[in-house]
């Protein structure tokens, strides 16, 4: 853990500039608005450890997929989130020197994430090689009321000397992957512009040919006023600009203001991309920069009113769970169904940017309490539109019926080139049916099943009747050679949870199949058809429910993980030494399969999901079981545990994994920050505050709360939409508030009472006594 960033309840601050913290810093100061997203690169020259990341939501390249044996089956490519034009860059020479960190003397330097406003600042005193001193301020923002602006104000003051300034504000689209399988590049210039008025850049991938087309402008002001330039214009390979010189007098600041469209051919076609970019520049331009940052502010004003949670007395964890709200809200806005939830969204390449069933395990609740419920649909209309590509996943691995949704894709394609988790993780397919059950029961939105989810349950409900195996000596049904959650476990027959969320699956389809053909038989009867669905296949799925198999121990009164796990040695992490840790960096492939050690929740994940199913006991049991052998290596690890020690009223074990969570990029915890930031797990933070220490369940169309405060925080508060009311739950140390924000009436049910909480009304409940409570309204 690395803790370098000053604790702020809304800024994420670098006091310093450290070469060494750079790559994880452009991870952490990352923006986006949910169509574009920029790491924290420098605007000037920069040569040292860097990571540079421009990326454009839904564009992406199919890299060939790289492997030393091919196994019939195996993705082709993989797909990956594309470092696109390079947007920001502004050149800065002084009297014919370059201006790069790397290569001066920093005497001062500050950089800020402004979560509320939702802009990075960054200013520094730099000594030159030749003894000249300038302070530079920035400020930046991808704007979030017009997404396809980028706006840039970059200010030069000479300190201890008057010179000549050479400004080289530029668009490069000569930019590659880090991650290219064999370092090719993936862009290719199809048309470049410069003119008097702006600078326009094109280029395309090489597969798939997605355009993108970029169109800057700039000012420079002196004194207040705008300078008349006559600037030289620059175009080379993949590159577009201008330079310029300009006197600049010792402390007198010298501002350039750069606006840049971004358009991409997922918008318009071809033909259009460069008007497009134009227009859309030109009217950015002419708001002008201050105009442009008070619609940032007031953009990031509305998603907090919707979204935030304050956490009084303890201000590393407020500042934790604002970082990770931020980044969700600037990875994904719902807007557009074709787009989902990447797990290092628009800070990294890691992972391809591609969609895991992280978006359904961890961040459909997220948006399901925070935003207008079609946002959660459009996440599962998503995979109801890739239907038909898991159909073809599943025949490509030899099903003849069924569907099996990828573990990583862009267009519904399997596309990831790890045997262990491509073939083997099926489990995903159950988060996928869980994340409709979880959207309907959440919203009462019934008409989605009838519409879409019909197909999709019974289409993973085929899939896992082919995958089960009958054994007819046991007369018992059950699941060879998978993968769990778990990752440090591969190749396991009869993983618990995968058998567990196979036969709820099959369970809660054979239900919504139930309840339309009483309350629809007319639209029963057309899916019935349209699907071919046979009674012997639903009589199938009833005797797999009877006759699955699932391993425990019964001395410990605990579910096992797989076949086989007590075999292992169970020495608890916290007797290893902590030079082994974290594992997967210290430690052979081979030692971690054969060590007991969990990656991540497995057994607790399915106790998680179908906590409706299981009492408080048999949680204890094999939360104490699993939980001391568990690493948390997996970004998704410690939301879960926190949300079930809270269940259990583990204080200390719920706050330890709350923080683990919230600040798992802030402090760098698994040693990978500069590699992006863990955007998905930020919806399991989010989780861990409303689930675990708020208690939010939904049981039968109520909303229940069980809240407890930690201990270590004087008040939280958070605010959840359900059935179109917005509820602000605020938990202090003697009583909790409810209070409706708006005019629609809703049941709610706090420690176990039920409460009809009218239009803006409010209840006030005794933590200690429940019984006694306060209604207004």
């Amino acid at each position: 853990m690395k803790q370098y960033l000053t604790l702020d309840p809304w800024n994420i601050i670098e006091e310093q500039y450290d070469p060494q913290q750079q790559e994880i810093s452009e991870s952490v100061f990352s923006i986006g608005n949910g169509y574009m997203g920029q790491r924290a690169n420098f605007e000037e020259a920069y040569s040292g450890p860097s990571l540079q990341g421009s990326y454009m939501a839904g564009v992406y390249y199919p890299d060939k997929t790289r492997v030393g044996w091919w196994k019939n089956g195996y993705p082709e490519y993989f797909a990956k989130v594309l470092n696109s034009t390079n947007w920001i860059g502004i050149g800065i020479s002084v009297d014919g020197t370059e201006l790069d960190l790397a290569a001066c003397q920093v005497k001062a330097f500050r950089r800020v994430l402004n979560m509320k406003e939702g802009t990075l600042s960054r200013s520094f005193t730099a000594a030159l090689p030749d003894g000249k001193e300038i302070r530079v301020e920035a400020v930046r923002f991808v704007s979030l009321a017009r997404h396809e602006i980028g706006a840039i104000r970059y200010a030069v003051t000479p300190l201890n000397f008057s010179g000549t300034l050479t400004v080289t504000p530029y668009l490069d689209g000569d930019v590659q992957n880090k991650d290219s399988n064999y370092d090719e590049k993936f862009w290719v210039e199809v048309h470049k512009e410069v003119t008097a008025d702006n600078a326009a850049l094109t280029v395309r991938t090489k597969k798939l040919d997605f355009h993108v087309t970029s169109v800057m402008t700039f000012e420079i002001h002196q004194n207040g006023a705008k300078l008349a330039l006559e600037p030289e214009q620059i175009e080379q390979e993949k590159y577009a600009g201008y330079r310029v010189q300009v006197e600049a007098k010792q402390h007198e600041e010298t501002v350039i203001y750069k606006y840049v469209a971004n358009v991409t051919s997922r918008d318009y076609g071809y033909a259009q991309l460069l008007d497009a970019g134009r227009s859309a520049l030109q009217e950015a331009a002419a708001a002008g920069f201050g105009h442009l940052y008070e619609e940032q502010v007031q953009a990031w004003a509305a998603k907090w009113r919707e979204s935030d949670i304050v956490i009084e007395g303890d201000v590393a964890a407020q500042q934790a769970i604002r970082f990770n709200i931020f980044q969700l809200n600037q990875t994904y806005t719902g807007e557009d169904d074709r787009l989902n939830i990447g797990p290092k969204g628009f800070t990294g390449e890691k992972y391809g940017g591609s969609t895991y069933w992280d978006t359904e395990a961890y961040c459909l609740p997220f948006y399901l309490s925070t935003a207008d419920a079609t946002i959660a649909r459009n996440l599962l209309i998503y995979r109801y539109k890739h239907l038909e590509k898991a159909r073809e996943n599943a025949r490509k691995l030899g099903f003849a019926k069924g569907a099996l949704y990828p573990m990583v894709t862009m267009n519904g394609e399997e596309c990831h080139n790890e045997w262990e988790i491509t073939f083997e993780e099926i489990h995903r397919n159950g988060a996928i049916a869980y994340a409709i059950y979880n959207y309907v029961n959440y919203t009462g939105d019934d008409s989605y099943l009838a519409q879409y989810g019909v197909e999709v349950l019974v289409e993973i409900s085929r899939f896992w009747e082919e995958r089960v195996n009958y054994v007819p000596a046991k007369d018992q049904y059950m699941i060879l050679g998978v993968t769990g959650p778990n990752e440090y476990e591969n190749n396991v027959n009869n993983n618990w949870y995968t058998n567990r969320i196979a036969c709820w699956t099959m369970e809660y389809t054979l239900q919504v199949l139930s309840d339309l053909q009483a309350s629809d038989p007319a639209h029963y009867e057309e899916l019935v058809a349209k699907l071919a669905l046979t009674p012997e296949e639903t009589a199938k799925w009833g005797d797999i429910l009877a006759k699955m198999y699932y391993p425990v121990d019964a001395e410990r009164g605990i579910f096992l993980q797989q076949d086989g796990f007590l075999d292992k040695d169970l020495t608890p992490v916290k007797d290893l030494a902590p030079s082994n840790l974290p594992l997967n960096q210290n430690w052979s492939w081979d030692r971690i399969l054969r060590s007991a050690y969990i990656k991540q929740a497995d057994v607790l994940q399915g106790l998680f999901f179908l906590g409706d199913r299981y009492d408080l006991d048999t949680k204890k049991r094999n939360f104490d079981f699993y939980e001391p052998l568990t690493v948390h290596e997996s970004s998704l690890s410690p939301c879960v545990h926190s949300i079930i020690a809270c269940e259990l009223g583990y204080r200390e074990k719920a706050y330890e994994m709350y923080l683990r969570t919230s600040r798992l990029d802030l402090d760098n915890y698994n040693n990978d920050t500069e590699d992006g930031c863990h955007i998905t797990s930020m919806a399991g933070t989010w989780m861990s505050v409303v689930h675990g220490f708020g208690g939010l369940r939904v049981k039968d169309g109520v909303l229940h709360l069980n809240p407890f405060n930690p201990g270590h925080w004087s008040a939280f508060s958070f605010k959840v939409m359900f059935r179109g009311a917005r509820l602000q739950v605020t938990v202090g140390e003697q009583d909790v508030t409810v209070t409706n924000e708006t005019e629609n009436p809703v049941s709610i049910s706090v420690y176990g009472r039920g409460y009809q909480l009218g239009g803006l009304g409010h209840v006030q409940v005794g933590i200690a006594n429940p019984s006694s409570s306060v209604i207004v309204g």
